[in-house]
């Protein structure tokens, strides 16, 4: 008696389908890649182009993932869906090695992509801007070698609760960040009382400011405007009302600003904590505890907060 073993063909239909599927799966990914880019604010930093391709490399690889999955399931609900009355169990795929060595290999293999090439973007951050930590009293020249190609600074970053205060090597004091744009500007970022973070969206670099240490740090602007600076970290009750502009200008715009600013008095720079602080006190001071906010820094410039930024 002879058996005969069933001829098994390749089933082209499914070969198409799937096919079909994973080629629109990758547009759509493409398609959520290149849409990721409009999510964010201009891009106004040397530093934002590579976080920005890596944030859309992982959105590509996340709407690969997502659809992919979603529309499997979309398509056994729709064709594949059991029989009204029907409770038994599906087939057991248990044992199919090859598609378990399949589904081990492809999650690993694109985790250990993402991790290269995210420390690859890590890596060139650190080059296109530097940080150092130092301890509060730590020697001046030291701490003016932190960053030896910077073309503007140090200039010192003071945060507090609630205010931020800026002061150029020249003596020039603000409440707003002027910085000229494509040229390295390298900050000594100090805070007076808790842990402030400063953060510039459009810039796509947070740096926490740590109190007792000096945090040196630099970046290069690279789009001219008025952007805004954030405290990103919790630091008390105001916390984030302590926001100010960071103006970018040309080098002669930010040297003639330094030049007219330097001849201002000195006065009440932006407080923005204030208000909140005086409207709770004319409300007999209840809720949760908290900290007055510090005296306004003196400053040659205040700003002006009435003016639009632009991201």
């Amino acid at each position: 008696m002879t058996t005969t073993t069933p001829n098994k063909k390749p089933n082209f239909g499914a070969i198409l389908i799937i096919t079909t599927a994973v080629v629109i799966n990758l547009l759509i990914a493409k398609a959520m890649a290149n849409w990721s880019y409009s999510w964010f604010p201009p891009q106004a930093s040397s530093a934002a182009p590579y976080v920005d391709d890596l944030f859309a490399l992982e959105t590509g690889i996340g709407s690969f993932i997502f659809f992919g999955c979603t529309g499997l399931m979309g398509w056994v609900v729709l064709f594949n869906r059991a029989d009204k009355y029907d409770e038994s169990d599906g087939d057991p795929i248990e044992g199919n090695t090859k598609l378990e060595i399949t589904w081990t290999i492809i999650p690993l293999v694109t985790v250990f992509l993402i991790a290269t090439y995210s420390m690859n973007v890590n890596m060139k951050l650190q080059t296109l801007g530097p940080k150092h930590k130092y301890t509060i009293g730590t020697d001046p020249t030291v701490l003016m070698e932190a960053d030896p190609i910077a073309d503007v600074g140090p200039i010192d970053v003071i945060a507090r609760q609630w205010s931020w205060e800026f002061i150029y090597p020249d003596g020039v004091h603000s409440s707003e960040l002027h910085l000229p744009i494509d040229q390295r500007v390298n900050f000594r970022m100090i805070s007076k009382d808790v842990l402030h973070s400063f953060f510039v969206p459009a810039f796509r670099l947070k740096q926490d400011i740590i109190p007792g240490s000096i945090i040196s740090y630099s970046l290069t602007p690279t789009k001219e405007g008025r952007f805004r600076l954030r405290d990103a970290m919790f630091s008390g009750a105001y916390f984030s009302q302590n926001q100010t502009d960071v103006i970018v200008e040309s080098p002669q715009a930010f040297a003639d600003w330094l030049e007219i600013t330097a001849r201002q008095p000195l006065q009440p720079g932006l407080d923005p904590g204030r208000p909140l602080y005086d409207r709770r006190l004319a409300r007999g001071n209840r809720g949760w505890a908290t900290v007055p906010p510090a005296p306004a820094p003196m400053v040659n410039d205040p700003g002006d907060p009435s003016i639009p930024h632009d991201a």
